[in-house]
C-alpha cells in the first residue's frame, strides 16, 4: 500500500489558490482604474478556470482551456468593448467618466483679488524649497523641502524664513521651474496668518478659492458669477441655464445615435456609401488577380520539361517572404510622380508621367497593382500544393483521349483546385476587407473626396475610412468610430457568410 507525501498531497490545491488569490488581487487592481468590463472579462475566465480544474466533469477540457481564454481576452473582450463604446459618445470631448470631469471641475481655482507673493524655487540637495515673499511688505517665508516629481494635491504650511534657519541657495532657472509648474500647481500654501495660496503664474503665489461649488442635487455654483451649471446625462456636458457646455465633457450612452448618424447624416452617408462599394470592389479583384496569377504561375511550374524549377520557385516567392510594410513603402517611391522608377521609364518610352497619388482611378489602379503582387505568391504556393495532388493518372487519360493544356486545365485541374481553395479565397477576402496597412502606408486613403465635410478619400476602404474618423478627424469621434467598425465586422460576416453558402448550394448542386 502506497502512502502519498502530505506536502504533495496539498501542494496542488495550494498552489491553485495562489493562483486564484494572484487572479482576484488583478481582477480588484484592474476594476480600481477603471476597467469594469475588462474586470468583468478576467473573472468570469478565472471561474471558468476554477470549475474545470476542479471538476472531474469537465475534465478534456482542461487542454482546451487556454486557447479559450485567450480568445475571450483577445477576441472576445475586444469586440464586446468596441461594440459597447458605438453605444456612448466617448470622443475627445467626452473623455472622462462623469466622477473624474465633476472633480475636474471642482478642482479648478480662480485668484482672489488681494496681495501678491513672489515666488522663487531653489533647490535643496534632490529636493526642492519654495520661498515667499509678500509684495507690499517684503516678509518672507519658505515651505518644502519637495521632490515635486508627481503631480498630486497637496496642502503645506509655509513659516517665516527667519525662523526656517535655512541656507538657501541660487533660485533654480526658468528651464527647471517650468518642468516642476505641474506638481506646483497641485500644491496649496497656508501662511501663518491664515493666507491660502496658490500659484497663479510662474513668479507669483496668490491668494486663490475654489470655482466651483457642489450643491446636494449634483448641480455645481461657479463662486465667481454665482452661474449654476447643471450636468446633461443626454449631452455628456455640465451646462449652464443657456445650454452652453463646460469643458471637460464625460461619457454616456447615447444609445443607437452613432448607427444612426452613420446611415441618415448626409456627410457620413454619403462617403460611407461610396468607400463601401470600393471595399468590396477592391477585396474582390484583389482576390481574383492574385489567385489568377498565382494559379497561372502554379500551373506553369509543374509543367514537367521547365528546366530550374526550384530557382523559380524561389525568385516568384520571393515577394512574399519580404515584409509587407518593407514592399509597400519600396513601392511607393516607385510609382512617385517626379522622381519614381516607374515615370521615369513611362516617361522615357512614351513621354508620360501619371499622376498615381492624385488621380483617383490611377491610385485605385496601383494600390490593386501593389496587392496582387504582395498576395500572388501565397496562392502560388497553395496551388501548386493542390495541383500536386491531383493524380496523374487523369492527366494521363486526358492525354490519350487527345485534350491539350486547356481543356486538361478546365476540364482536371480547376474542378479539383477550387473546391479546397474556396476557404482560402473567401478567408483572402475578408482580409482585404480590412487590409488597413496597404492603404495606410501607399496612400492614406487619398485623394480626398472635394465634396464631403469629413476625412475621407477614394482610396479608403472602410477601416481607413473609421481610422481617420478616430483619430484624424477634428473631434476625434471614438464613439463613432466603434460603431463604424461594428458595422464592418456585420458587414464581413455577413458577406463571409453568404459565400459560404454559396458554395456549400454549388457544390450540393454539382451533386
Amino acid at each position: 500500500m502506497s502512502s502519498e507525501s502530505p506536502y504533495r498531497r496539498y501542494a496542488g490545491p495550494a498552489l491553485l489558490a495562489l493562483i486564484v488569490l494572484a487572479a482576484l488581487y488583478l481582477v480588484t487592481l484592474v476594476y480600481a482604474v477603471g476597467e469594469t468590463l475588462l474586470a468583468g472579462t478576467i473573472l468570469v475566465i478565472v471561474g471558468l478556470a476554477l470549475w474545470i480544474y476542479t471538476s472531474q466533469k469537465v475534465y478534456a477540457f482542461r487542454y482546451l482551456f487556454p486557447g479559450i481564454a485567450a480568445a475571450l481576452i483577445f477576441v472576445v473582450f475586444p469586440m464586446v468593448y468596441t461594440i459597447a463604446i458605438g453605444f456612448s459618445n466617448y470622443s475627445s470631448k467626452n473623455l472622462l467618466e462623469y466622477p473624474r470631469a465633476e472633480a475636474y471641475l471642482l478642482d479648478e481655482s480662480f485668484r482672489v483679488e488681494g496681495v501678491l507673493y513672489n515666488f522663487s524655487l531653489h533647490a535643496d540637495g534632490s529636493e526642492f524649497r519654495g520661498r515667499l515673499e509678500h509684495a507690499d511688505t517684503g516678509k518672507s517665508f519658505l515651505f518644502g523641502p519637495l521632490a515635486l516629481s508627481a503631480e498630486r494635491p497637496l496642502e503645506l504650511q509655509a513659516v517665516p524664513e527667519e525662523t526656517a534657519a535655512v541656507a538657501l541657495g541660487e533660485a533654480v532657472p526658468l528651464k527647471t521651474l517650468i518642468e516642476r509648474q505641474k506638481p506646483l500647481k497641485a500644491i496649496s500654501v497656508s501662511t501663518p496668518d491664515g493666507a491660502k495660496l496658490r500659484m497663479s503664474s510662474l513668479r507669483e503665489f496668490a491668494q486663490s478659492s475654489p470655482l466651483y461649488k457642489r450643491n446636494a442635487d449634483g448641480s455645481l455654483v461657479n463662486q465667481q458669477t454665482q452661474a449654476v451649471v447643471k450636468p446633461n446625462f443626454k449631452t455628456g456636458f455640465f451646462e449652464t441655464a443657456t445650454g452652453e457646455p463646460l469643458q471637460p465633457g464625460f461619457q454616456v450612452g447615447i444609445g443607437w445615435d452613432n448607427y444612426t448618424r452613420i446611415f441618415t447624416e448626409q456627410r457620413f452617408r454619403e462617403p460611407f456609401l461610396r468607400i463601401f462599394i470600393w471595399t468590396v470592389v477592391f477585396s474582390g479583384l484583389t482576390v481574383l488577380f492574385a489567385t489568377a496569377l498565382g494559379m497561372f504561375l502554379a500551373v506553369l511550374l509543374n509543367w514537367e520539361n521547365l528546366q530550374f524549377k526550384g530557382f523559380y520557385r524561389i525568385l516568384l516567392f520571393l515577394p512574399y517572404a519580404v515584409p509587407g510594410f518593407i514592399s509597400i513603402l519600396v513601392f511607393r517611391g516607385l510609382f512617385n510622380q517626379n522622381t519614381g522608377e516607374i515615370n521615369l521609364i513611362l516617361g522615357g518610352l512614351f513621354g508620360v508621367k501619371p499622376a498615381w497619388f492624385s488621380d483617383p482611378f490611377l491610385a485605385k489602379a496601383m494600390l490593386l497593382l501593389v496587392n496582387t503582387w504582395l498576395g500572388f505568391p501565397y496562392m502560388m504556393v497553395v496551388c501548386m500544393g493542390l495541383i500536386k495532388a491531383i493524380p496523374a493518372d487523369l492527366y494521363e487519360a486526358s492525354a490519350v483521349a487527345g485534350a491539350g493544356p486547356i481543356t486538361n486545365f478546365v476540364s482536371i485541374t480547376l474542378p479539383l483546385i477550387l473546391k479546397p481553395l474556396t476557404p482560402l479565397l473567401i478567408s483572402s477576402f475578408a482580409f482585404n476587407f480590412n487590409n488597413f496597412v496597404l492603404i495606410s502606408l501607399l496612400t492614406g486613403g487619398r485623394p480626398d473626396f472635394l465634396d464631403t465635410s469629413v476625412p475621407a478619400g477614394t482610396t479608403d476602404i472602410l477601416v481607413s475610412y473609421t481610422y481617420r474618423i478616430a483619430f484624424q478627424d477634428s473631434g476625434q469621434q471614438f464613439g463613432l468610430a466603434a460603431a463604424i467598425s461594428t458595422v464592418i465586422f456585420l458587414l464581413v460576416a455577413a458577406i463571409t457568410l453568404v459565400q459560404m453558402r454559396f458554395t456549400r448550394v454549388v457544390d450540393e448542386e454539382k451533386r
